[in-house]
């Protein structure tokens, strides 16, 4: 089963320059998971008739939102955080909104697994959303991960924004303390793992160097400038029925390229 992961910063916009189509074409996913869709099921040209469309847009038009596009009918599809999740976490219903309102966690079971299709929030250059990111919006996706951990495996995939390690992006020295790269949303990812979760790529190619995400400022992408904070997390007892994780850098359409699992 082949499990892809992509941003594609504006569903219509990759769309129109044709190259979630091609991809597809050339792909053949069982499973894509998109995020920042900024568009409400409808609203974009979508014609992959092999996939059902599941979809959670925000309600702000043209911003945020996930979709998952899918061959096998999922037995229960979920959408942004059950409401005790919510209610344990201090700051919940803060100034910045939420998961449910900007669409930014969509689930879907399969037999054997969960798949989480998540687009955390990032820090904003200011950091003006640095403990919102920290203290509600990590602790929400942690704690919602270990209780579906409880049911059967999980497969978490998205745009995480944030590079773990210095080994993660292409300039650590430079970008310490900034948004991506702070010590807390690092601190997130490290309690993801910590927490008894895989992340695939690292698990199967060590330190090998790939990046999923390069600005579009000063040529980035050209000269490999770039950043992996385009994840497949993964319970460690699926590890086994994990036989490929790549970064799929290669792949244009959007600042963000797909990242892909395959299940055994």
């Amino acid at each position: 089963m082949k499990i892809v992961s992509w941003n594609v910063n504006g569903l219509r916009a990759v769309l129109g320059k044709g190259a979630l189509q091609r991809f597809i074409e050339d792909e053949a996913p069982d499973v894509i998971c998109l995020q920042e869709t900024k568009a409400k099921q409808g609203q974009a040209e979508v014609d992959f008739a092999e996939y059902e469309e599941i979809w959670n847009s925000a309600e702000r038009a043209g911003y945020s939102g996930t979709a998952i596009f899918t061959k096998q009918k999922p037995l229960s599809v979920r959408f942004g955080f059950p409401q005790e999740i919510e209610a344990a976490v201090d700051g919940w219903e803060d100034a910045f909104g939420d998961a449910r309102k900007e669409g930014r966690v969509l689930t879907a079971e399969y037999e054997d697994f969960f798949l989480v299709n998540v687009y955390v929030p990032n820090e904003k250059d200011d950091l003006g959303r640095l403990k919102y990111r920290e203290l509600t919006w990590d602790k929400a996706l942690l704690a919602y991960m270990k209780q579906l951990d409880m049911e059967k495996p999980v497969l978490v995939c998205g745009d995480f924004n944030v590079a773990h390690e210095e080994i993660d992006l292409a300039r650590p020295k430079q970008n310490e303390g900034h948004a991506g790269f702070t010590k807390s949303g690092r601190q997130g990812m490290t309690n993801f793992l910590a927490a008894g979760f895989i992340d695939t790529f690292r698990e199967l190619h060590g330190d090998e160097v790939k990046y999923s995400w390069w600005s579009y400022r000063g040529g980035a992408r050209q000269r490999n400038v770039g950043w992996r904070i385009d994840y497949f997390l993964a319970s460690e007892r699926l590890r086994e029925q994990i036989v490929a994780a790549e970064v799929l850098d290669g792949v244009m359409g959007s600042d963000h390229c797909p990242v892909m699992v395959e299940l055994r």
